[in-house]
């Protein structure tokens, strides 16, 4: 199950009021009178505006989390789902045409019997419509909790990290191929050639790449470019280097390794060996972490449900987000991404659907997320 962030029961939810619109009044110009700016709002979407009934299943009554996303080009949009009778609270339904349900449930609609485990991989058009469904792939596939397209490879093959069956598949990029897998099928294991519920990865220019393994294990673990082992730093608790779910990591520029510590609410950042650096507390519980190619580290929170923006110091610069169900609010926003379009889609995990957002004209630029940090793009 994703972890849903509870605390002693509860959920940790808080709206965030990220900035409320104050009247001002102006001097006057051509004429006597006082000029009123806008009033009220919430900025609950920040610098963005959600595309309303974007995603389009085309499923009747959809009712499975979409926990990941991955952009192949804005007109080319990979997800990977959780299966259908998914536990999650009051998360609605959505419509084939991806509006929501008035109806809400604590559990799937669907009898044991109907459950299907289905649809691990899509492929989304520009306008939120399926033009690929992977179904050749759902047997092999237990959970698709990170999908990745290596920015470094031309051939941008599909990586795929099974949470649940402990493993982590590459596929050419039509899906007609698996061609590496790494882990045993449902054999956990914390060596060299096992994982035990892993739940993303990175990668660096020369094809190497960080695994963070992840839900029960708790370590991040290095492999060149075939999948050879190479190091591994970690283990669990909550001291420094130690971590308690391990859920994200990412790469800037020096090649410092920043690593979403989940349940210690922090990130932490290493050198490229592990060596441990500093950490950055009291973040919420983060769900995927990026750095981004203005000098800036994103990460959504699960426990708040907003997109925070630091500089790589670890100083805040901008957060925005509310929780709820609304277009552009969140309920676990999972993972994120942009497009080199500026377009940031949001895998809204509670709400079973992939977020669009597009940025308002005028949008400070300091507040949007910039794409995904590219060693080639320096």
């Amino acid at each position: 199950m994703i972890n849903q962030n509870r605390r002693n029961g509860v959920f940790l939810k808080s709206i965030v009021l990220a900035g409320v619109a104050a009247t001002m009044v102006l001097p006057a110009l051509a004429q006597d009178k006082p000029i009123s700016m806008e009033k009220g709002g919430m900025d609950q979407t920040g610098p963005y505006e959600p595309v309303a009934g974007w995603f389009k299943p085309g499923i009747d009554r959809w009712d499975q989390p979409v926990i990941t996303v991955a952009i192949d080009n804005p007109d080319r949009i990979f997800i990977g789902q959780a299966d259908q009778n998914a536990t999650q609270p009051n998360a609605p339904m959505l419509t084939a045409d991806g509006k929501v349900m008035d109806e809400r449930s604590t559990t799937s609609t669907l009898p044991p019997e109907e459950k299907s485990h289905a649809n691990m991989i899509m492929v989304l058009n520009g306008n939120g419509e399926v033009i690929e469904r992977w179904t050749q792939w759902d047997d092999d596939i237990v959970i698709s909790h990170n999908i990745e397209i290596n920015p470094y490879d031309p051939e941008r093959h599909l990586w795929v990290v099974d949470r649940d069956d402990h493993q982590i598949h590459v596929f050419t990029n039509d899906g007609s191929e698996m061609v590496m897998t790494l882990g045993e099928a449902g054999v956990p294991g914390t060596d060299e050639t096992h994982f035990n519920r892993p739940a993303g990865l990175a990668f660096l220019p020369d094809g190497s790449f960080y695994v963070a393994d992840g839900y029960t294990n708790a370590r991040v673990v290095k492999f060149d470019k075939d999948g050879n082992y190479i190091l591994e730093w970690g283990s669990k608790g909550s001291g420094p280097g130690q971590f308690d779910l391990v859920h994200s990591v990412t790469i800037d520029a020096d090649q410092r390794v920043y690593v979403s510590d989940r349940n210690n609410t922090r990130i932490q950042v290493f050198d490229e060996n592990g060596t441990f650096i500093e950490q950055w507390p009291n973040v919420g519980s983060p769900t995927r972490v990026l750095v981004t190619d203005d000098n800036s580290v994103v990460f959504a929170t699960g426990d708040y449900d907003r997109i925070a923006k630091f500089n790589l110091n670890g100083e805040l610069k901008t957060y925005w987000g509310v929780t709820g169900d609304a277009p552009g609010a969140m309920d676990n926003p999972h993972d994120f991404t942009v497009d080199d379009e500026g377009n940031l889609y949001i895998a809204d995990a509670w709400n079973n659907r992939l977020q669009k957002l597009v940025p308002k004209q005028g949008a400070d630029p300091a507040r949007l997320v910039s794409p995904k940090f590219r060693f080639n793009a320096q």
